[in-house]
Protein backbone atom coordinates (compact mmCIF):
# COMPACT_ATOMS: atom_id res chain seq x y z
CA UNK A 1 0.00 0.00 0.00
CA UNK A 2 1.21 3.55 -1.17
CA UNK A 3 -0.72 5.01 1.27
CA UNK A 4 1.16 8.50 3.79
CA UNK A 5 1.96 6.61 7.31
CA UNK A 6 1.24 8.82 10.10
CA UNK A 7 0.11 8.61 13.76
CA UNK A 8 -2.44 10.61 16.17
CA UNK A 9 -1.69 13.93 16.18
CA UNK A 10 0.50 13.87 13.67
CA UNK A 11 -0.12 16.37 11.06
CA UNK A 12 0.71 15.96 7.37
CA UNK A 13 1.25 17.99 4.21
CA UNK A 14 -2.08 17.42 1.46
CA UNK A 15 0.68 17.21 -1.13
CA UNK A 16 2.29 14.18 0.32
CA UNK A 17 -0.94 12.34 0.53
CA UNK A 18 -1.45 9.48 -2.61
CA UNK A 19 -3.97 10.46 -4.76
CA UNK A 20 -5.18 6.64 -6.89
CA UNK A 21 -7.64 5.90 -9.06
CA UNK A 22 -11.04 5.24 -7.11
CA UNK A 23 -11.10 1.06 -7.81
CA UNK A 24 -7.62 1.01 -6.73
CA UNK A 25 -8.68 3.08 -3.30
CA UNK A 26 -11.30 0.93 -2.94
CA UNK A 27 -9.07 -2.92 -3.40
CA UNK A 28 -6.06 -1.13 -0.97
CA UNK A 29 -9.16 0.02 1.63
CA UNK A 30 -10.80 -3.93 1.60
CA UNK A 31 -6.95 -5.79 1.61
CA UNK A 32 -5.84 -3.25 4.74
CA UNK A 33 -9.31 -3.93 6.87
CA UNK A 34 -9.50 -7.82 5.75
CA UNK A 35 -5.89 -7.76 6.96
CA UNK A 36 -6.34 -6.35 10.34
CA UNK A 37 -6.57 -2.23 9.54
CA UNK A 38 -9.72 -0.43 10.71
CA UNK A 39 -11.60 1.91 9.00
CA UNK A 40 -11.44 5.27 11.05
CA UNK A 41 -12.57 8.06 8.32
CA UNK A 42 -14.05 8.36 4.48
CA UNK A 43 -15.02 11.73 3.41
CA UNK A 44 -15.12 13.95 0.40
CA UNK A 45 -13.63 17.33 0.14
CA UNK A 46 -13.78 19.85 -2.63
CA UNK A 47 -10.16 21.24 -3.92
CA UNK A 48 -10.06 23.84 -7.12
CA UNK A 49 -13.49 22.73 -7.83
CA UNK A 50 -12.56 19.25 -8.12
CA UNK A 51 -13.99 16.49 -5.99
CA UNK A 52 -11.29 14.75 -3.66
CA UNK A 53 -12.16 11.43 -1.46
CA UNK A 54 -10.12 10.71 1.50
CA UNK A 55 -9.38 7.06 3.48
CA UNK A 56 -7.99 6.73 6.61
CA UNK A 57 -7.03 3.32 8.32
CA UNK A 58 -6.00 2.65 11.37
CA UNK A 59 -3.28 -0.53 12.27
CA UNK A 60 -3.97 -0.16 16.31
CA UNK A 61 -1.38 -2.87 17.06
CA UNK A 62 1.36 -0.70 15.83
CA UNK A 63 -0.24 3.14 16.59
CA UNK A 64 0.26 4.25 12.89
CA UNK A 65 -2.22 5.74 10.40
CA UNK A 66 -2.63 5.68 6.80
CA UNK A 67 -3.91 8.41 4.34
CA UNK A 68 -4.66 8.07 0.93
CA UNK A 69 -7.24 9.63 -1.55
CA UNK A 70 -8.86 9.22 -4.64
CA UNK A 71 -9.99 12.54 -7.10
CA UNK A 72 -13.33 12.57 -9.27
CA UNK A 73 -13.87 13.81 -12.41
CA UNK A 74 -17.42 13.43 -13.87
CA UNK A 75 -17.80 10.26 -12.36
CA UNK A 76 -21.04 9.89 -10.71
CA UNK A 77 -20.06 6.57 -9.56
CA UNK A 78 -17.53 3.70 -8.57
CA UNK A 79 -18.33 -0.23 -7.22
CA UNK A 80 -19.48 0.24 -3.06
CA UNK A 81 -17.16 -1.49 -0.44
CA UNK A 82 -19.56 -2.34 1.63
CA UNK A 83 -20.46 -5.87 0.26
CA UNK A 84 -16.81 -6.49 1.32
CA UNK A 85 -16.54 -4.43 4.22
CA UNK A 86 -19.93 -3.63 6.18
CA UNK A 87 -18.03 -1.09 8.54
CA UNK A 88 -18.15 1.06 5.57
CA UNK A 89 -22.13 1.23 4.81
CA UNK A 90 -22.60 4.36 6.80
CA UNK A 91 -19.75 6.26 5.78
CA UNK A 92 -20.50 5.73 1.88
CA UNK A 93 -24.06 6.37 2.69
CA UNK A 94 -23.05 9.92 4.01
CA UNK A 95 -20.67 10.26 0.92
CA UNK A 96 -23.29 9.82 -1.65
CA UNK A 97 -25.66 12.05 0.50
CA UNK A 98 -23.29 15.21 0.91
CA UNK A 99 -21.71 14.84 -2.79
CA UNK A 100 -24.18 12.71 -5.07
CA UNK A 101 -20.98 9.81 -5.90
CA UNK A 102 -23.31 6.75 -6.06
CA UNK A 103 -21.62 3.63 -4.57
CA UNK A 104 -22.85 1.22 -6.94
CA UNK A 105 -24.10 -2.43 -5.24
CA UNK A 106 -24.57 -0.32 -1.60
CA UNK A 107 -26.87 -2.60 -0.22
CA UNK A 108 -29.11 -0.07 2.08
CA UNK A 109 -28.42 3.32 0.34
CA UNK A 110 -30.62 5.42 2.61
CA UNK A 111 -30.53 8.89 3.99
CA UNK A 112 -28.02 9.41 6.91
CA UNK A 113 -29.21 12.91 7.69
CA UNK A 114 -31.35 14.72 4.85
CA UNK A 115 -34.78 13.58 4.39
CA UNK A 116 -35.82 13.96 7.40
CA UNK A 117 -39.43 15.07 8.53
CA UNK A 118 -39.50 17.29 5.50
CA UNK A 119 -36.99 19.56 6.16
CA UNK A 120 -36.85 20.43 2.33
CA UNK A 121 -39.27 19.64 -0.48
CA UNK A 122 -37.02 18.54 -2.48
CA UNK A 123 -35.76 15.98 -0.39
CA UNK A 124 -36.27 11.89 -1.13
CA UNK A 125 -38.80 11.01 2.38
CA UNK A 126 -36.84 8.35 4.23
CA UNK A 127 -38.51 4.79 3.24
CA UNK A 128 -38.49 2.49 5.68
CA UNK A 129 -37.94 -1.56 5.02
CA UNK A 130 -41.36 -3.38 5.95
CA UNK A 131 -41.72 -6.79 6.61
CA UNK A 132 -45.61 -8.53 5.33
CA UNK A 133 -47.76 -10.92 6.51
CA UNK A 134 -51.00 -11.55 8.45
CA UNK A 135 -49.44 -11.76 11.57
CA UNK A 136 -46.62 -9.03 11.25
CA UNK A 137 -46.94 -5.56 12.81
CA UNK A 138 -44.98 -2.49 12.86
CA UNK A 139 -44.02 -0.44 16.10
CA UNK A 140 -42.91 3.35 15.81
CA UNK A 141 -41.20 5.13 18.66
CA UNK A 142 -40.10 8.76 18.15
CA UNK A 143 -39.16 11.41 17.37
CA UNK A 144 -40.59 12.76 20.33
CA UNK A 145 -40.21 10.40 23.11
CA UNK A 146 -42.11 10.51 25.97
CA UNK A 147 -38.67 11.03 28.08
CA UNK A 148 -36.56 13.78 28.20
CA UNK A 149 -34.43 12.35 25.14
CA UNK A 150 -33.28 13.39 22.01
CA UNK A 151 -35.01 12.80 19.12
CA UNK A 152 -34.70 9.74 16.40
CA UNK A 153 -37.19 7.27 15.25
CA UNK A 154 -37.39 3.55 15.85
CA UNK A 155 -39.32 1.88 13.32
CA UNK A 156 -39.73 -2.34 15.12
CA UNK A 157 -41.46 -4.95 12.51
CA UNK A 158 -42.70 -7.22 14.86
CA UNK A 159 -44.36 -10.50 15.06
CA UNK A 160 -46.03 -10.56 18.59
CA UNK A 161 -43.96 -9.32 20.85
CA UNK A 162 -40.72 -10.76 19.26
CA UNK A 163 -38.58 -7.65 17.18
CA UNK A 164 -37.58 -9.44 13.74
CA UNK A 165 -36.09 -6.38 12.36
CA UNK A 166 -35.35 -2.49 13.86
CA UNK A 167 -34.28 0.58 11.43
CA UNK A 168 -33.21 3.81 12.94
CA UNK A 169 -33.63 7.11 11.30
CA UNK A 170 -31.37 9.92 12.47
CA UNK A 171 -31.39 13.62 11.33
CA UNK A 172 -33.80 15.59 13.15
CA UNK A 173 -31.27 17.43 15.03
CA UNK A 174 -28.88 17.80 11.90
CA UNK A 175 -27.55 21.43 12.61
CA UNK A 176 -24.70 21.68 9.94
CA UNK A 177 -21.96 21.56 12.86
CA UNK A 178 -19.08 20.92 10.24
CA UNK A 179 -19.29 23.85 8.15
CA UNK A 180 -20.07 26.00 10.81
CA UNK A 181 -16.10 25.35 11.80
CA UNK A 182 -15.30 26.63 8.39
CA UNK A 183 -17.24 29.68 8.69
CA UNK A 184 -15.84 30.85 12.00
CA UNK A 185 -12.59 29.82 10.98
CA UNK A 186 -10.98 33.04 12.49
CA UNK A 187 -12.60 32.89 15.88
CA UNK A 188 -10.87 30.26 18.17
CA UNK A 189 -13.28 30.89 21.28
CA UNK A 190 -16.11 30.00 18.89
CA UNK A 191 -15.10 27.04 17.72
CA UNK A 192 -13.64 25.66 20.97
CA UNK A 193 -17.32 26.31 22.04
CA UNK A 194 -18.57 24.47 18.99
CA UNK A 195 -16.64 21.20 19.72
CA UNK A 196 -17.88 21.64 23.35
CA UNK A 197 -21.13 21.16 21.47
CA UNK A 198 -20.87 18.13 19.11
CA UNK A 199 -22.27 16.02 21.77
CA UNK A 200 -23.41 17.86 25.11
CA UNK A 201 -22.76 14.47 26.97
CA UNK A 202 -19.06 14.15 25.86
CA UNK A 203 -17.86 18.11 25.96
CA UNK A 204 -14.35 16.96 27.14
CA UNK A 205 -13.55 13.82 24.87
CA UNK A 206 -14.70 16.28 21.43
CA UNK A 207 -13.21 19.33 22.60
CA UNK A 208 -10.19 18.04 23.32
CA UNK A 209 -9.66 15.99 20.05
CA UNK A 210 -10.80 19.43 18.27
CA UNK A 211 -7.93 21.32 20.39
CA UNK A 212 -5.54 19.03 20.12
CA UNK A 213 -6.00 18.87 16.29
CA UNK A 214 -5.24 22.27 16.40
CA UNK A 215 -2.34 22.61 18.19
CA UNK A 216 -1.13 19.45 15.99
CA UNK A 217 -1.31 21.65 12.91
CA UNK A 218 -0.11 24.89 14.70
CA UNK A 219 2.99 23.15 16.05
CA UNK A 220 1.67 24.21 19.66
CA UNK A 221 3.39 22.27 22.40
CA UNK A 222 1.52 22.35 26.09
CA UNK A 223 3.00 21.86 29.52
CA UNK A 224 2.58 17.89 31.07
CA UNK A 225 0.74 19.56 33.20
CA UNK A 226 -2.11 20.79 30.99
CA UNK A 227 -2.02 17.41 29.73
CA UNK A 228 -2.41 15.55 32.90
CA UNK A 229 -5.31 18.20 33.81
CA UNK A 230 -7.38 17.57 30.61
CA UNK A 231 -6.56 13.55 30.83
CA UNK A 232 -8.15 13.95 34.63
CA UNK A 233 -11.33 15.46 33.00
CA UNK A 234 -11.31 13.27 30.40
CA UNK A 235 -11.63 10.48 33.24
CA UNK A 236 -13.88 12.10 35.35
CA UNK A 237 -16.29 12.61 32.45
CA UNK A 238 -16.18 8.50 31.66
CA UNK A 239 -17.01 8.09 35.68
CA UNK A 240 -20.01 10.43 35.60
CA UNK A 241 -21.19 8.98 32.36
CA UNK A 242 -21.15 5.32 33.66
CA UNK A 243 -22.28 6.02 36.65
CA UNK A 244 -25.66 8.02 35.37
CA UNK A 245 -25.97 4.60 32.82
CA UNK A 246 -25.91 2.37 35.51
CA UNK A 247 -28.62 3.98 37.09
CA UNK A 248 -30.47 4.02 34.00
CA UNK A 249 -30.26 0.23 33.07
CA UNK A 250 -31.11 -0.15 37.19
CA UNK A 251 -34.17 1.78 36.49
CA UNK A 252 -34.72 -0.09 33.38
CA UNK A 253 -34.91 -2.96 35.23
CA UNK A 254 -37.18 -1.19 38.22
CA UNK A 255 -33.87 -2.16 40.03
CA UNK A 256 -35.19 1.28 41.85
CA UNK A 257 -32.23 0.65 44.54
CA UNK A 258 -29.78 1.02 42.19
CA UNK A 259 -31.07 3.99 40.25
CA UNK A 260 -31.06 5.90 43.34
CA UNK A 261 -27.28 4.83 45.04
CA UNK A 262 -25.55 5.31 41.28
CA UNK A 263 -27.44 8.16 40.21
CA UNK A 264 -26.42 9.71 43.71
CA UNK A 265 -22.59 8.99 43.07
CA UNK A 266 -22.99 10.74 39.47
CA UNK A 267 -23.82 13.69 41.52
CA UNK A 268 -20.82 13.80 43.41
CA UNK A 269 -18.55 13.51 39.97
CA UNK A 270 -20.20 16.24 38.42
CA UNK A 271 -19.73 18.23 41.22
CA UNK A 272 -16.29 17.45 41.34
CA UNK A 273 -15.87 18.82 37.65
CA UNK A 274 -17.73 22.26 38.45
CA UNK A 275 -15.47 22.33 41.56
CA UNK A 276 -12.73 22.72 38.83
CA UNK A 277 -13.76 25.18 36.06
CA UNK A 278 -17.53 25.92 37.28
CA UNK A 279 -19.57 23.40 35.04
CA UNK A 280 -20.57 20.34 35.54
CA UNK A 281 -20.28 19.37 32.06
CA UNK A 282 -16.80 20.38 31.91
CA UNK A 283 -17.48 23.39 29.74
CA UNK A 284 -15.27 26.01 29.74
CA UNK A 285 -11.66 24.09 30.36
CA UNK A 286 -10.42 23.49 26.92
CA UNK A 287 -8.55 26.19 25.27
CA UNK A 288 -6.60 26.01 21.83
CA UNK A 289 -3.05 26.39 23.65
CA UNK A 290 -3.60 24.29 27.18
CA UNK A 291 -6.36 24.52 29.78
CA UNK A 292 -8.05 27.67 31.43
CA UNK A 293 -8.57 26.53 34.61
CA UNK A 294 -6.16 24.79 37.48
CA UNK A 295 -6.63 22.41 40.02
CA UNK A 296 -5.07 23.65 43.83
CA UNK A 297 -3.35 21.69 46.00
CA UNK A 298 -6.45 21.84 48.56
CA UNK A 299 -8.70 20.93 45.40
CA UNK A 300 -6.31 18.35 44.73
CA UNK A 301 -6.89 16.64 48.21
CA UNK A 302 -10.72 17.19 48.41
CA UNK A 303 -10.54 15.14 44.96
CA UNK A 304 -8.81 12.59 46.23
CA UNK A 305 -11.24 12.28 49.53
CA UNK A 306 -14.23 12.08 47.34
CA UNK A 307 -12.71 9.37 44.72
CA UNK A 308 -11.67 7.06 47.62
CA UNK A 309 -14.95 7.26 48.80
CA UNK A 310 -16.47 6.72 45.48
CA UNK A 311 -14.68 3.54 45.10
CA UNK A 312 -15.45 1.86 48.02
CA UNK A 313 -19.61 2.99 47.29
CA UNK A 314 -19.83 2.15 43.65
CA UNK A 315 -18.21 -0.88 44.91
CA UNK A 316 -21.07 -2.04 47.45
CA UNK A 317 -23.86 -0.95 45.09
CA UNK A 318 -21.99 -2.84 42.12
CA UNK A 319 -21.78 -5.90 43.95
CA UNK A 320 -25.42 -5.97 44.96
CA UNK A 321 -26.36 -4.99 41.40
CA UNK A 322 -24.04 -7.60 39.90
CA UNK A 323 -25.59 -10.69 42.49
CA UNK A 324 -29.20 -9.50 42.26
CA UNK A 325 -31.27 -12.29 40.46
CA UNK A 326 -33.47 -10.37 39.20
CA UNK A 327 -31.47 -8.19 37.69
CA UNK A 328 -29.21 -10.64 36.22
CA UNK A 329 -32.34 -12.19 34.71
CA UNK A 330 -32.92 -9.50 32.57
CA UNK A 331 -29.56 -8.33 31.69
CA UNK A 332 -27.92 -12.08 30.72
CA UNK A 333 -28.52 -12.98 27.27
CA UNK A 334 -30.17 -10.27 26.63
CA UNK A 335 -29.07 -8.08 23.25
CA UNK A 336 -26.00 -10.27 22.31
CA UNK A 337 -23.85 -8.85 19.82
CA UNK A 338 -20.66 -11.21 19.21
CA UNK A 339 -17.24 -10.83 18.98
CA UNK A 340 -17.31 -11.48 14.76
CA UNK A 341 -20.56 -9.38 14.25
CA UNK A 342 -19.00 -6.56 16.05
CA UNK A 343 -15.14 -6.79 13.84
CA UNK A 344 -17.77 -6.61 10.66
CA UNK A 345 -19.57 -3.44 11.54
CA UNK A 346 -16.36 -1.97 13.12
CA UNK A 347 -17.91 -1.21 16.61
CA UNK A 348 -15.86 0.57 18.96
CA UNK A 349 -15.59 1.52 22.96
CA UNK A 350 -16.63 -0.14 26.10
CA UNK A 351 -19.42 -1.60 23.79
CA UNK A 352 -16.68 -3.08 21.44
CA UNK A 353 -14.99 -4.61 24.34
CA UNK A 354 -17.95 -6.37 25.76
CA UNK A 355 -17.85 -8.19 22.95
CA UNK A 356 -14.50 -9.42 22.99
CA UNK A 357 -12.78 -6.47 21.19
CA UNK A 358 -8.96 -5.26 22.71
CA UNK A 359 -9.32 -1.56 21.10
CA UNK A 360 -9.32 1.59 22.89
CA UNK A 361 -7.35 5.05 21.50
CA UNK A 362 -6.26 5.41 24.81
CA UNK A 363 -3.81 2.44 24.78
CA UNK A 364 -3.22 2.08 20.78
CA UNK A 365 -2.96 5.96 19.48
CA UNK A 366 -2.32 7.47 22.75
CA UNK A 367 -2.66 11.13 23.50
CA UNK A 368 -1.94 13.83 25.90
CA UNK A 369 -1.26 12.14 29.01
CA UNK A 370 -1.91 8.56 28.34
CA UNK A 371 1.46 8.90 25.94
CA UNK A 372 2.88 8.91 29.69
CA UNK A 373 1.73 5.64 31.51
CA UNK A 374 0.20 2.62 30.62
CA UNK A 375 -4.00 2.11 30.18
CA UNK A 376 -4.75 -1.69 30.34
CA UNK A 377 -7.43 -2.64 27.93
CA UNK A 378 -9.90 -4.77 29.54
CA UNK A 379 -12.69 -7.01 27.55
CA UNK A 380 -15.18 -9.43 28.16
CA UNK A 381 -16.46 -11.86 25.66
CA UNK A 382 -20.60 -12.24 26.32
CA UNK A 383 -21.38 -9.33 24.79
CA UNK A 384 -24.82 -9.09 26.15
CA UNK A 385 -26.51 -6.17 28.50
CA UNK A 386 -24.66 -7.78 31.43
CA UNK A 387 -21.17 -7.26 29.62
CA UNK A 388 -22.34 -3.63 28.51
CA UNK A 389 -23.35 -2.96 31.86
CA UNK A 390 -20.67 -4.47 33.86
CA UNK A 391 -18.09 -3.29 31.75
CA UNK A 392 -19.28 -0.18 32.73
CA UNK A 393 -18.24 -0.86 36.49
CA UNK A 394 -14.53 -1.87 35.62
CA UNK A 395 -13.75 1.19 33.37
CA UNK A 396 -15.50 3.47 37.32
CA UNK A 397 -12.97 1.77 38.81
CA UNK A 398 -9.97 1.87 36.46
CA UNK A 399 -10.63 5.97 35.71
CA UNK A 400 -10.61 6.51 39.55
CA UNK A 401 -6.87 5.17 39.81
CA UNK A 402 -5.59 6.80 36.77
CA UNK A 403 -7.16 10.00 38.54
CA UNK A 404 -5.49 9.62 41.75
CA UNK A 405 -2.36 8.13 40.17
CA UNK A 406 -1.97 11.48 37.84
CA UNK A 407 -2.91 13.69 40.55
CA UNK A 408 0.16 12.23 42.64
CA UNK A 409 2.15 13.17 39.46
CA UNK A 410 1.29 16.64 38.77
CA UNK A 411 3.78 18.99 37.93
CA UNK A 412 4.64 22.63 37.82
CA UNK A 413 3.73 24.20 34.57
CA UNK A 414 1.90 27.01 32.68
CA UNK A 415 -1.52 26.24 31.90
CA UNK A 416 -1.64 27.62 28.77
CA UNK A 417 0.58 29.21 25.95
CA UNK A 418 -0.18 31.23 22.77
CA UNK A 419 -1.33 29.16 20.04
CA UNK A 420 0.38 28.86 16.30
CA UNK A 421 -0.56 29.90 13.56
CA UNK A 422 -1.99 26.80 11.32
CA UNK A 423 0.52 24.97 8.86
CA UNK A 424 -1.31 25.63 5.31
CA UNK A 425 -2.31 22.63 3.36
CA UNK A 426 -2.10 20.63 5.64
CA UNK A 427 -4.32 17.92 7.03
CA UNK A 428 -4.28 15.92 10.96
CA UNK A 429 -6.28 12.74 12.02
CA UNK A 430 -7.49 13.53 16.12
CA UNK A 431 -8.13 10.23 17.93
CA UNK A 432 -9.51 10.22 21.34
CA UNK A 433 -11.25 7.57 23.61
CA UNK A 434 -14.73 9.37 24.94
CA UNK A 435 -16.60 7.76 27.48
CA UNK A 436 -18.07 6.27 24.04
CA UNK A 437 -15.22 5.17 22.34
CA UNK A 438 -13.00 6.44 19.32
CA UNK A 439 -14.19 10.17 18.73
CA UNK A 440 -12.16 11.02 15.29
CA UNK A 441 -11.83 14.68 14.26
CA UNK A 442 -10.00 15.76 10.90
CA UNK A 443 -9.11 19.05 10.47
CA UNK A 444 -7.32 20.55 6.89
CA UNK A 445 -6.43 23.82 6.22
CA UNK A 446 -6.25 25.64 3.03
CA UNK A 447 -2.92 27.83 1.04
CA UNK A 448 -3.70 30.01 3.66
CA UNK A 449 -3.90 28.45 6.70
CA UNK A 450 -6.96 28.33 7.60
CA UNK A 451 -9.34 25.61 8.84
CA UNK A 452 -11.71 24.64 5.05
CA UNK A 453 -12.75 21.38 6.01
CA UNK A 454 -13.71 20.16 9.59
CA UNK A 455 -14.79 15.98 9.31
CA UNK A 456 -16.02 14.47 12.68
CA UNK A 457 -16.94 11.31 13.78
CA UNK A 458 -19.19 10.51 17.18
CA UNK A 459 -18.62 6.66 18.69
CA UNK A 460 -21.73 6.79 17.62
CA UNK A 461 -21.39 6.68 14.55
CA UNK A 462 -20.50 2.87 14.72
CA UNK A 463 -22.82 1.25 17.02
CA UNK A 464 -25.92 2.51 16.27
CA UNK A 465 -26.22 -0.31 14.02
CA UNK A 466 -25.36 -2.71 16.22
CA UNK A 467 -28.29 -1.71 18.46
CA UNK A 468 -30.49 -2.10 15.66
CA UNK A 469 -28.68 -5.90 15.24
CA UNK A 470 -28.67 -6.46 19.03
CA UNK A 471 -32.95 -6.25 19.58
CA UNK A 472 -33.08 -8.59 16.79
CA UNK A 473 -35.10 -11.89 18.19
CA UNK A 474 -35.74 -9.61 21.08
CA UNK A 475 -39.10 -8.91 22.94
CA UNK A 476 -40.09 -5.71 21.81
CA UNK A 477 -40.16 -4.53 25.68
CA UNK A 478 -36.44 -5.34 25.72
CA UNK A 479 -35.41 -2.86 23.66
CA UNK A 480 -35.14 0.67 26.29
CA UNK A 481 -33.05 -1.61 28.59
CA UNK A 482 -30.76 -2.43 24.56
CA UNK A 483 -31.11 0.74 24.09
CA UNK A 484 -29.76 2.07 27.39
CA UNK A 485 -26.42 -0.41 27.44
CA UNK A 486 -25.18 1.45 24.04
CA UNK A 487 -26.39 4.78 25.38
CA UNK A 488 -25.60 6.00 22.07
CA UNK A 489 -25.84 9.91 20.96
CA UNK A 490 -28.63 11.39 18.36
CA UNK A 491 -26.69 14.65 17.92
CA UNK A 492 -23.71 13.35 17.85
CA UNK A 493 -24.63 11.15 14.52
CA UNK A 494 -26.40 14.06 12.57
CA UNK A 495 -24.12 16.76 13.46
Amino acid sequence: MNWTETKNLKSVSLEDIPQLHMNELRTQIIDGIKNGRRLVQFFGDKKDGRLILYAVLADDLTSRLFIASSKFGNEKEYQSITPEIPAAHLFEREFYEQFGIEPKGHPWLKPVRKGIAGISSEEIPYNFFNMTGEEMHEVGVGPIHAGVIEPGHFRFSCHGEKVYYLEIEHGFQHRGIEDLFVKNYNKSLYLTKLSESVAGDTVIGHAGAFVRAMESLGNTAISRRAQLIRTIMLELERIAVHLGDLSALSGDVAYLTGNSVFGALRTKIINTTMAICGNRFGRGIMTIGGINYDISSKLESEIKSILNRLSDDADLAAEVLFSSASVLERFEQTGVIEKETALEIGMVGPAARSSGISLDIRSDHPFDAYQYFTVHKLTLESGDVFARAYMRFIEIQHSIRIILEQLANLQDGELKCPANSLQPDGMVVSLAEGWRGEIAHVIITNSSGNIKRVKIKDPSFHNWFALALAVREEGVSDFPLCNKSFNLSYCGTDL
